[in-house]
């Protein structure tokens, strides 16, 4: 009897061994698979955007389209502050965001708002800041501030295609001379990024219409509908034929639509309101980047101190043609500038296209990283071109070349 009670005993001791081993096992396994699962988490988002103005700015609007999409796409919850001014009042934004509505991640749109919202990184360092048209993220030392924009002098590009189109359709309907086509152009600031973006304006134009020169007035504002409505007047009555914008009211394409003169807007199309005259618009799509931000935040990655959209991440976006006003033809050659910047084969600021004083640039130095006095630091021509936005997301082309005319520089 004793013998069965041992070998009893023994059995169950040796299971109870076995399980105990097992289960130790399984408890160390389940240790590294949760921290595992700690690193597989998603983190929760929630998204604090700050806007410089609201939907009735073209350029606020096109971000706020964007975030609304994002977050919808990748299934976070956001909140906004509107009519934000590049002041301290945008640090209290992000502060309020943050510990109000529960923001761990805070974007906003204006190149005034970045040393405000660096401020606010200082302070959050768990907080993730990011950051468009600015310049500072790749100097400042955060590891929690990012700037992020994207190649649109290529969309400009292409809609000055399209503006060149119309330029030869009129002079081969004989409405104007060749030496007659000038472009008028309305401008906020004589920053490099609104340089960039009218520069590459009109070398698209001029990639098929050689003849044409431009004219840039300036307004001193991103947003003043009545300043950028008489700028644009001021701009026909001096002869120009077409008009383009880099300023985010609705002030110069109404002008154009009262004195039937060809408009390519910024930001969104502007057929509705200008039927007549409205031909195309070029526009950074942000969806991508806020999908790319959340994505980093969610997955515990780290998001590039400079991230550039481009054509082919769908950043860099032309509306529809509005062939009632488009010359013929305009969108075939579109499409076919556009497949050549893909590839590689047509770069927008070739030095081979343009003059400075009627000299051709070999060399140039660029305010790369930026100080008070916008010192230059960084060569930006290798081979024969102006390399945009490769050693920084924001614009920092800001030569002034022939054949367009600034008719005021307060600005």
């Amino acid at each position: 009897m004793n013998r069965k009670i041992l070998a009893v005993l023994l059995a169950v001791a040796m299971v109870v061994c076995m399980f105990s081993f097992v289960a130790c096992g399984n408890n160390e396994n389940k240790g590294d698979n949760g921290d595992e699962g700690k690193k597989d988490e998603k983190v929760e988002v929630k998204v604090g955007f700050i806007f410089l103005h609201d939907e009735n700015s073209t350029y606020d609007k096109n971000f706020m389209d964007a975030a609304k999409a994002a977050c919808e796409t990748m299934g976070v919850e956001y909140a906004q502050k509107t009519q934000i001014p590049e002041s301290v009042k945008c640090y209290d934004a992000a502060v309020e965001l943050i510990e109000v509505d529960g923001c761990n991640v805070i974007f906003a749109d204006s190149f005034g708002h970045e040393s405000f919202l660096i401020q606010a990184a200082e302070e959050y360092k768990d907080v993730e800041f990011c950051h468009a048209t600015g310049t500072q993220a790749h100097t400042a030392g955060l590891d929690n501030f990012h700037n992020a924009f994207a190649s649109i002098y290529e969309g400009r590009f292409l809609a000055g295609v399209a503006a060149g189109m119309k330029l030869n359709e009129m002079i081969d309907a004989g409405e104007i001379k060749a030496e007659e086509a000038k472009m008028g152009y309305v401008g906020a600031f004589t920053f490099a990024e609104v340089i960039s973006g009218y520069t590459s304006f009109y070398l698209g134009a001029k990639s098929v219409c050689p003849s044409v020169t431009m004219d840039v007035k300036f307004t001193g504002s991103w947003y003043d509908e009545q300043l950028e409505k008489e700028a644009a007047q001021a701009l026909i009555n001096g002869g120009c034929v077409l008009i383009s914008q880099h300023a985010d009211s609705m002030g110069a394409p109404t002008a154009c639509e009262t004195e039937g003169v060809p408009n390519v807007s910024y930001n969104g199309s502007t057929v509705a309101a200008c039927p007549n005259t409205f031909i195309v618009s070029s526009r950074i799509n942000w969806a991508p980047y806020f999908e790319h931000m959340i994505d980093c935040v969610e997955n515990g990655k780290a998001i590039e101190a400079d991230w550039t959209g481009t054509i082919s991440t769908e950043s860099v976006l032309l509306t529809d043609v509005n062939e009632k006003v488009a010359a013929k033809g305009t969108v075939e050659k579109i499409e076919e500038v556009k497949k050549a910047l893909l590839d590689g084969s047509l770069h927008v600021f070739d030095t081979a296209t343009f003059t400075v004083g009627g000299e051709t640039l070999t060399s140039y130095k660029a305010d790369v990283d930026t100080d008070e006095k916008f010192t230059p630091d960084t060569e930006v021509i290798e081979d024969g071109i102006f390399y945009e936005s490769k050693h920084r997301s924001a614009p920092y082309f800001d030569v002034r070349i022939d054949g367009i005319t600034l008719l005021d520089e307060a600005y």
